[in-house]
């Protein structure tokens, strides 16, 4: 479904610059920009994808992950096609990489998806699976509905949105699932086709803008993995966005471009929350390894147990109504209450 474009600028000879993502891309008429997505029509600059599902899912919160949000709930989790990154590792490649005219989506209007995500019983909307800048103008008018609605709203995002375009939809977005794929230039710019600095930028105004944040790092061996980058990536979570944002150290997996690598060891992973926790951060988290202990949730002054999870569903739920350490008191940072289902 096509629509105008927000967030770009006419220049001369029907040229136009997209300003959407740091990329800023300037366009030519009849080209598209660097996701593949947005198109300049005769000086005009289209979204090609507007409202265009091409995955669509009732899924835990806990998989985006976020693990201090609306803890037990159910997200109804879209997705696109296209990208801003080129990720050698990527996940989702089908649906990265494919353009519009390879793909036959469903369409839903930001009203039909509203109301199936109520009647699916979720808590939430989730613009996952893909980058959710790719449908920008579909999330904007699909959170605003979704708030009115009474649904939270949250992006799974890899950060490279531009400030303008996060300022715009911070008032409707409750919580930003950050990926922070690496804490070097050199990684992003070779492995991501992108830089690090915007993501970085985007990720702390999230958090001064009232946005819920939670940062994932997939920790891969050999290109981001050395103790001194991880901690100066858990430095800069400290002093940028505070001690009690949740950390998220993922295991790798050997896929798409980077089929050669091994999946990183769980030592390493250890060694990342291990290093995170002297930097001072006080929830951090190994993910996809199932049943590791460090994917509960534990209070950082007694050590009690507070949230069990496994396979991506909280099992175990102990902190008090008032969000404290039911042993000692301690206030624990949750979003939200906790969704108990039977």
């Amino acid at each position: 479904m096509i629509h105008e474009a927000m967030f770009y600028e006419k220049l001369a000879e029907n040229k136009v610059k997209c300003n959407l993502c740091a990329h800023r891309c300037r366009i030519e008429p009849g080209k598209r920009g660097i996701c593949g997505v947005r198109e300049n029509c005769e000086g005009t600059l289209f979204s090609l994808v507007y409202g265009a599902v091409a995955s669509e899912s009732v899924a835990n919160i806990e998989i985006k992950p976020l693990y201090h949000y609306y803890p037990g709930s159910l997200a109804y989790s879209v997705g696109t096609i296209g990208c801003n990154f080129r990720c050698r590792h990527c996940q989702n490649w089908t649906l990265s990489r494919a353009a519009p005219e390879d793909i036959s989506p469903e369409i839903l209007s930001p009203t039909q998806l509203v109301r199936q995500a109520k009647m699916a019983g979720c808590q939430s909307v989730s613009w996952t699976y893909n980058e959710p800048t790719m449908w920008y103008e579909y999330t904007y008018d699909g959170a605003k509905l979704a708030k009115e609605a009474g649904l939270g709203t949250n992006y799974v995002t890899n950060g490279y949105i531009t400030p303008e375009a996060l300022e715009q939809i911070a008032p409707y977005l409750d919580a930003f699932s950050v990926d922070i794929k690496a804490f070097s230039e050199k990684f992003y710019r070779e492995t991501c086709g992108a830089k690090l600095a915007p993501v970085l930028e985007a990720s702390r105004l999230a958090k001064k803008l009232g946005v819920h944040v939670e940062v994932v790092n997939l920790v891969i061996p050999t290109h981001n993995d050395s103790p001194n980058e991880l901690r100066e990536l858990s430095r800069w979570v400290y002093e940028n966005l505070g001690k009690d944002t949740p950390l998220h150290f993922n295991r790798f997996h050997p896929h798409y471009k980077m089929k050669e690598l091994p999946s990183t060891p769980v030592k390493t992973l250890d060694r990342a929350r291990s290093i995170a926790i002297e930097e001072g951060m006080r929830f951090v988290y190994v993910g996809n390894v199932p049943g590791h202990p460090h994917e509960n949730t534990y209070c950082p002054e007694c050590g009690s147990l507070l949230i069990s999870r496994g396979f991506f569903e909280v099992q175990e739920y102990n902190i008090s109504p008032e969000k404290t350490c039911p042993k000692c008191g301690e206030p624990i940072p949750i979003v939200g209450e906790y969704a108990l289902r039977g």
